[in-house]
C-alpha cells in the first residue's frame, strides 16, 4: 500500500477508536481529507484508496485542482469542501465549483454564494464558522450571534445550512481541549431546538480530533496526517 493509503487507514482506525470511547457510531463521523498545497495526483491516489471528500483552503488552487482531476479522472465522483476564509470577491468560483463551504461568518457571503450558484446545481451546503475561543485574529461569528445569522442565511434559496464549524485556539491540555467542542455542541443543540434542520459539526484536526469526536464532531478535517507536510511555496 502507498503511504497515503496507509495513512488513511490509520486515521480511520483512530476515528473508530475515538467513537467507541464515547459510544458513538463511527459511521456518523466523516473524514475530510484536507488536500491544500497537494497536487492532483495525491488527491487521485487518496480517491483510489476510497476517500471521497476533500477540503481546499485556497480558491484558485482548489478550482484548478478540481478542473484537472475532473479532466484526468471523470469516473471519480468527489465531494469538494471549501474550508478557508471566504473573500467576497472570490465567492463566484467557489459557488460554481464546490459542494460545501465551511467558513461562512457573514450574511453577505451566504447571499453571494446563493446568488452566484449556477442554475441546475443543488444548493451549496454551508456551515457557519464560530469564533468559539474569542480570538481577535480569527474569523467567525460570535457565539451569541449564531442564531441570528442562522435565521438570516436560511432565507437564501441556493444555500443549505448544514451546521457549524470551528477552529478552536490550540490547546495541549487534553482536558481543556474538550471545552470549546462542548460549547460548539451546545450551540448546535440550540439551533436544533430552534427548528433548524442541521446535522453537521465540522470540528477537529490532527491535534485535537479525538476530543472533537467525543464531543460530537460529525466531520473531522485532516491534512498533514494523510498527505504529509505541506509545501506552501509562495502562498
Amino acid at each position: 500500500m502507498s503511504s497515503i493509503t496507509d495513512s488513511l487507514k490509520c486515521i480511520k482506525q483512530q476515528i473508530v477508536q475515538a467513537a467507541a470511547q464515547c459510544d458513538r457510531n463511527p459511521d456518523k463521523v466523516r473524514l475530510l481529507a484536507v488536500s491544500k498545497t497537494k497536487p492532483a495526483a495525491s488527491v487521485i491516489e487518496a480517491a483510489d484508496a476510497g476517500q471521497r471528500a476533500f477540503g481546499e483552503n485556497y480558491e484558485q488552487e482548489g478550482v484548478e485542482k478540481i478542473r484537472i482531476i475532473r479532466s484526468l479522472r471523470p469516473d471519480l465522483k468527489l465531494e469538494w469542501h471549501f474550508i478557508g476564509p471566504v473573500q467576497s470577491n472570490k465567492t463566484r468560483p467557489i459557488a460554481e465549483n464546490f459542494d460545501w463551504v465551511h467558513a461562512v461568518d457573514r450574511e453577505r457571503i451566504a447571499k453571494r454564494l446563493s446568488d452566484q450558484r449556477p442554475e441546475g446545481m443543488q444548493p451549496i451546503n454551508i456551515c457557519l464558522q464560530v469564533n468559539i475561543s474569542g480570538e481577535v485574529s480569527k474569523s467567525g461569528v460570535a457565539p451569541e450571534d449564531v442564531l441570528a445569522l442562522a435565521r438570516a442565511v436560511s432565507a437564501y434559496p441556493n444555500v443549505k445550512l448544514r451546521g457549524l464549524m470551528a477552529i478552536p485556539e490550540p490547546e495541549t491540555d487534553p482536558v481543556k481541549q474538550h471545552e470549546p467542542f462542548k460549547a460548539m455542541k451546545a450551540l448546535f443543540n440550540q439551533l436544533q431546538e430552534n427548528g433548524f434542520d442541521v446535522d453537521t459539526l465540522s470540528m477537529g484536526m490532527s491535534a485535537d480530533m479525538v476530543p472533537a469526536i467525543q464531543e460530537g464532531a460529525t466531520i473531522v478535517r485532516i491534512g498533514t496526517a494523510i498527505f504529509g507536510a505541506r509545501d506552501y511555496g509562495g502562498k
